[in-house]
């Protein structure tokens, strides 16, 4: 089984309960394990991957039950470092009567990973890296050692994948910094996955088919537009095609994306055998329809930590 190093934030989300509650009004709040590339090492970990979280948190509670958490999942966590300056970050949000989300998001360790620290990782380790944080496009010592990674990656040929993660709430002041970032990602990945919303935003296009269609030209990778419902359109080969997914009755789409990819990492990494790089069009239409199933299955819980706990490599059957 190949080796898959996932980087980037590991946050507390503090989830306003109080419906329709701003977070001046809100009293209440359910602390959550999160951060993107968090929950997808988590999601292959419960699948049964081999795993390993490169990001910073605090030396304190909320550090440590970070790490607790990917521990009992089972990603390998030498790589979860406790700074002693900075408090773990937390993002605080709040869903409004008009469908807005209230967000403040404190930032702390997760923005201190720095380049020196990454580049003691030992990458002959690994044969897959995924990418999938949006807070490392925010200035600091993470956005050097972000970028700094990615060429070593591409130095040592390693399998990349990427995931931007849009949330515009810390972009809304600077898109472009978000898209052109994003671009350098895109154009050196093996594989992306992108939402229907992302696609559109980092093309700088109206509709879903003009996007694919710059996405085809200028990426040489992979890439996966998730539609929710309908399922996803897979990009290959100048062609696109659309895989159905499956009907569940959805409690929570937190996770869903980072369960989808964590799903698809999971089954390259059990490739042993075939180059990733150059598998056929039958059998990645297979890999994203078993992660269409994983992502639609986490739905079916409230909050991603605890739908990861109820997935397994079961569901490919």
């Amino acid at each position: 089984m190949k080796k898959i190093l996932c980087i980037g934030e590991a946050l507390i989300d503090m989830i306003c309960t109080d419906k329709g509650k701003s977070l001046m009004q809100g009293q209440n709040f359910l602390k959550k394990p999160g951060g993107a590339p968090t929950n997808v090492a988590a999601a292959i970990a419960a699948l049964g991957g081999n795993v390993e979280l490169a990001a910073k948190v605090g030396n304190d509670p909320f550090g440590k039950q970070l790490i607790n958490v990917m521990h009992d999942f089972g990603v390998r966590t030498k790589w979860m470092l406790q700074d002693n300056n900075s408090f773990t970050t937390f993002a605080f949000v709040s869903l409004m009567e008009d469908g807005e989300r209230d967000f403040v998001f404190n930032r702390g360790a997760d923005g201190e990973l720095t380049r020196h620290e990454i580049e003691a990782i030992d990458l002959d380790e690994f044969s897959i890296i995924h990418f999938g944080s949006a807070t490392a496009f925010l200035q600091g010592p993470l956005q050097i050692a972000y970028e700094s990674l990615l060429q070593r990656a591409l130095q040592k040929n390693i399998f990349i994948s990427f995931d931007p993660n849009y949330r515009h709430l810390l972009f809304k002041n600077n898109t472009q910094t978000f898209i052109d970032q994003s671009w350098n990602f895109l154009q050196s990945c093996n594989f992306f996955k992108v939402s229907d919303e992302e696609a559109m935003l980092i093309t700088g296009s109206a509709t879903l088919k003009d996007s694919t269609e710059i996405l085809l030209k200028k990426t040489k990778g992979i890439f996966a537009i998730t539609l929710g419902k309908e399922g996803t359109l897979l990009g290959m080969q100048n062609k696109t095609l659309i895989i159905e997914s499956i009907h569940v009755k959805p409690v929570d789409t937190t996770g869903a994306g980072d369960a989808f990819v964590g799903a698809v990492l999971y089954q390259l990494s059990n490739m042993n055998n075939e180059d990733i790089n150059n598998l056929p069009e039958k059998k990645w239409k297979q890999i994203i329809y078993n992660a269409n199933k994983a992502g639609a299955r986490t739905c079916e819980y409230l909050g991603a930590m605890e739908a990861f706990k109820h997935l397994s490599n079961d569901i490919f059957k």
